[in-house]
């Protein structure tokens, strides 16, 4: 009897310490977690908007003018949007600016096209995801297998690349006359152009994806820790290939895109699109060091800096003030990033652990 007694009398020696531990905050976990970043960002775009409502006035605050920043957000959001993955998984990619250059070209070659006007413009758009998978199956192979430094071998690419399509273009400018394709690329759902509504899906895509599935889960778990995930079980390499051939599939997509928006394929489209696809990706809240993605995150970088740049164009300010504003940004955001990155461990590390 006094051993059960004994035994049903440590529970309550343990309760007063349990009870001594602050309760978390639903609102302080909020503000601290994703919903939190997402929902800073969602007020810096929206004091942008005031700011330009308040230059530029009617020029600003109307819907021509709003689809023109959904449209310019759109191409760089979808390369965007597959530079997500990459560096939430710890990586990154330099070269799919200059991959959707040289898909631009490939599709609007002579003999891609009249093979398309013979049989259906869906194989522009084919040849054109076909050549951002072969460009990112390139990059994960010399990544994963040849355990080349990400940063050099997409640099490599990035030369690459933009070289080829130079070849193959002839240093020219490639027009698109396929007329199936333009009807299709510049045509309007409900209002909206096609390329707002692809980058609209390509986000929703790219949240279920990285949100929903063990493709995503695993993705995170490579960037937070690859040994650990290794170790897991989890085909660290071959995992890495796929996520380099989703960015050039990303790039791909991006290419048909501006295909439809230039009617004109050439090896200086997406010059720099890799910068600012990585300044998107990081103003939104994605870890350079890996093991955190958000894809909302990273629409709203993009809308921000789409915004930014209509709000300087409007107000006709230079454009060296304008880069000097998407540095600062950029800057603030990857101080934020090491400071909310190290204070991470110092809270697990005070987390006292229960059995």
């Amino acid at each position: 009897m006094s051993e059960q007694n004994t035994k049903e009398a440590e529970p309550r020696v343990n309760a007063p310490a349990d009870h001594s531990t602050p309760k978390a905050n639903p609102l302080q976990n909020f503000l601290r977690g994703s919903g939190g970043r997402s929902l800073g960002l969602v007020i810096a775009l929206a004091l942008l908007f005031v700011v330009g409502a308040i230059t530029s006035g009617d020029r600003f605050l109307n819907l021509e003018n709003f689809l023109t920043i959904f449209r310019y957000a759109s191409i760089i959001g979808v390369i965007s949007i597959g530079v997500t993955f990459v560096i939430t998984a710890g990586g990154i990619d330099l070269s799919v600016g200059s991959v959707m250059g040289l898909a631009t070209v490939v599709a609007s070659l002579t003999a891609v096209q009249l093979a398309a006007t013979q049989s259906h413009w869906i194989l522009m758009v084919l040849v054109a995801l076909a050549v951002g998978a072969g460009a990112g199956l390139i990059n994960g192979l010399v990544i994963a297998y040849g355990n080349v430094v990400a940063f050099i071998a997409t640099l490599a690419m990035l030369v690459g690349a933009r070289g080829f399509a130079e070849l193959i273009s002839g240093r020219s400018t490639q027009i698109v006359t396929n007329r199936d394709f333009l009807q299709i690329m510049r045509a309007d759902f409900l209002g909206v152009p096609i390329l707002i509504w692809i980058f609209v899906l390509v986000a929703v895509a790219g949240w279920f994806l990285l949100n929903r599935t063990t493709f995503g889960r695993r993705t995170i778990a490579i960037g937070g820790n690859l040994e650990a995930s290794r170790l897991a079980g989890i085909k660290v390499k071959r995992h890495l290939v796929y996520l380099y051939i989703l960015a050039g599939v990303a790039a791909g997509i991006a290419g048909v895109m501006m295909l439809g928006r230039t009617t004109a394929g050439t090896s200086t489209h997406g010059l720099l699109y890799e910068l600012d696809a990585i300044a998107a990706v990081v103003v939104g809240g994605t870890l350079l060091i890996g093991g955190r993605g958000t894809i909302m995150g990273t629409v709203l970088g993009v809308l921000i800096f789409s915004t930014l740049t209509n709000v300087f164009i409007q107000n006709n300010l230079d454009t060296s003030v304008q880069a000097l504003a998407k540095g600062l940004i950029i800057v603030v955001a990857v101080l934020l990033q090491q400071r909310f990155a190290a204070r991470g461990p110092r809270r697990a590390k005070a987390k006292p652990i229960r059995a």
